[in-house]
Formats: structure tokens, C-alpha cells, sequence
């Protein structure tokens, strides 16, 4: 950490002296840029805030902030920070991965952090590519997806990261993009307040290796019509002139014209319903990158977070036996009986 400046409400405060190295018009930098401007409006500190990345294009992000951080092994990101948040559960821990880093080497540690609840902020940077090696195809590409490593085309089945997530149970699931700083920071925002852990599925563009694929929904003159903003409470509907929305029938979710069916046909978004299944229809409402799709919250709940009830459980050991003398138990014997 250096003190670029010593005015936390400024960006140079979280920005490090490190050069950015990513290629020129990558998304991350957007990503990046959303992330220095929101912690100059937390009450959050940077010894007590850390960024912990795997390997890949996003795994740079932690030299890039002004913080601590931690560019540990491939996939592993989740299950470190997981060991980090039980040691010290005061801190801040963000987790930045792609979607090769998370969801395939990492896909098990991914999902396991989740289901227990730690305490941690995922990042999930999903450019359907791996862009660091130089272009194979990934976890989240499409059937049918020419790359160096499937020349005839992808016959691989992707993830979709939120299916993925609500699967494990995660209590908070979001999307995201790299191209709306304001989206970002309101869900960075609602992510980084959450108690236990938080996903944010973010869509970044590689420019070099999957450029536009995003294009069909994200490009500013086709948001209108293919850009779905969840509001909880409210129904589901978009378009320009919010001539279009979205019902679920027999536990799917489908695009109507709300002429059709009236305003009242349409779906409320709630994101704190305890029961997944609407969040998960919302989730699996377009499953390719020609179709409207969400973004903003799908699921944010409360439920017992796993460093906090495992340290309960440490704390009611010592006082129904005392501390453990490790030193002790070293110089013991081969054998001893726990009981």
C-alpha cells in the first residue's frame, strides 16, 4: 500500500502505484475504475480491507488496489480467503476470479464457500474465454464456441454463473457489467454489505479474444429492448417505453408484451424470498447472449455466516475445557484420544 493520497474520499487514495497491464479497451479497467470510485464512498479502511485474486486476466486486480492482497494459485482464490476470513473475520475480503479461474479449476472451491456462507465479496469476471492463455474456450462459452482448443467448435454444455451460485445455496447473487460504472457500484455496494458470501456475476468484454460478444444486449442502442433491470418489488417489465416484461409460468420464466397479458400477469421481483425458485427462473430466463437478460439482484437473504458460527463453537470449547496447549500436544505421544 502506498499513500498516493491520504484523502480516503479520493480514488487516487485506493489506487497503487503498480501499472495496470492489461491489453488497451479490456473491460477490466472499467471494472477496476468502479471499484476505486465506490471504496471512497465506504467507511472502510485499506489495512482492513483485502483483495485475494487466483490466476488469470483478473487476478491482477489486487496490485492494482492500494490494499492488501493476496495473487494466490488457480481456482484456489475462495478456499484461501475462506482461511483468512475464519483467522480474521474484522477484515474486508474480496475474491476476484474469471470465469475459467472459478468455475472450472475452481469450481468446486467456488462452491463450497458458498454453501458454507464465509464471509467474502466474489467477483466473478465472465468474458467466456480464457484470455490470459491466449484464447481457449472456457467454463461459460457456448456450444459450438471456435477456439485453438476446439477448432471444430465447442460441444461443451456452459455454466450459467447464477444457476451455478443458487445452486449452492449462496445468499446473495447479482449481475453486473463492465460497461455501466453506476450499475457496478450499486451492486458492488449492496454485495460488499452483505453478512456472509456474495457473488456478482460481472459480463466484461475481451477485446482481443472474444471481442463483442456481449454486443447483442450491452451495446448502448440494443439496452433498451435487452437489458432486463431487477428492482425488488417491482414488476418485471423493460423496453423503452416498458412495453415488454417477463412471467413466470409452471416455475419458467418467459419475455411477453405486456399488452397482451396485463401489467398485473407480470412477475414482482423478490429478492429476499427465501425459496431460490424465482431467482432461479429469472436466472435461466436467456441462456445465450441473443436474448433480454437480467441484472441487478436475484437473491439476497439472510443466514448464519460460517467464520462467526465456527469461532462461536472455538470460543464455547475453551470455556467448557480451557485452551488447548499445542506445545503440549507436539511432544505427546504417536497416539492420543479426542473425545
Amino acid at each position: 500500500m502506498t499513500d498516493v493520497q491520504l484523502d480516503p474520499t479520493k480514488r487516487g487514495y485506493w489506487t497503487s502505484d503498480q501499472e495496470v497491464r492489461w491489453c488497451p479497451g479490456c473491460g477490466d479497467y472499467g471494472i477496476l475504475a468502479a471499484m476505486q470510485f465506490m471504496h471512497t464512498e465506504l467507511d472502510v479502511k485499506r489495512e482492513e480491507t483485502v483483495f485475494v485474486s487466483g490466476i488469470g486476466c483478473a487476478a491482477r486486480f489486487p496490485y492494482y488496489m492500494s490494499t492488501y492482497g493476496m495473487h494466490t494459485i488457480h481456482g484456489r482464490a475462495p478456499a484461501i480467503a475462506t482461511g483468512l476470513a475464519m483467522a480474521r473475520p474484522d477484515l474486508n475480503i474480496w475474491v476476484v476470479g474469471g470465469d475459467g479461474d472459478m468455475l472450472s479449476i475452481g469450481g468446486n472451491h467456488l462452491i463450497h464457500a458458498l454453501r458454507r456462507n464465509v464471509n467474502m465479496t466474489i467477483l466473478l469476471f465472465n468474458n467466456q474465454i480464457y484470455g490470459l492463455t491466449k484464447g481457449q474456450y472456457s467454463p461459460t462459452s457456448e456450444v459450438g464456441k471456435v477456439t485453438k482448443s476446439t477448432p471444430m467448435g465447442s460441444i461443451d454444455r456452459p455454466f450459467n454463473p447464477i444457476s451455478v451460485a443458487l445452486g449452492a445455496g449462496a445468499t446473495f447473487v447479482a449481475r453486473t457489467h463492465d460497461m455501466d460504472r453506476k450499475h457496478m457500484i450499486q451492486v458492488f455496494k449492496r454485495a460488499n454489505e452483505h453478512q456472509g458470501a456474495a457473488l456478482v456475476e460481472i459480463y466484461q468484454n475481451c477485446n482481443v479474444f472474444n471481442d463483442g460478444t456481449y454486443d447483442p444486449i450491452l451495446k448502448r442502442d440494443n439496452r433498451a429492448n435487452m437489458l432486463i433491470d431487477l428492482e425488488h418489488g417491482q414488476p418485471v417489465r423493460f423496453g423503452a417505453d416498458g412495453e415488454r416484461g417477463v412471467v413466470v409460468v409452471d416455475g419458467q420464466a418467459r419475455v411477453v408484451d405486456v399488452a397482451d397479458v396485463g401489467e398485473d400477469a407480470l412477475v414482482v421481483h423478490n429478492e429476499s424470498q427465501d425459496d431460490p425458485a424465482l431467482a432461479f427462473a429469472l436466472g435461466n430466463l436467456a441462456n445465450d447472449n441473443e436474448s433480454p437478460t437480467p441484472f441487478g439482484v436475484f437473491r439476497a437473504v439472510d443466514a448464519p455466516e460460517y467464520a462467526g458460527a465456527a469461532n462461536q463453537q472455538l470460543l464455547a470449547a475453551n470455556e467448557a475445557s480451557g485452551p488447548g496447549d499445542l506445545g503440549e500436544l507436539l511432544r505427546s505421544g504417536a497416539t492420543w484420544v479426542v473425545e
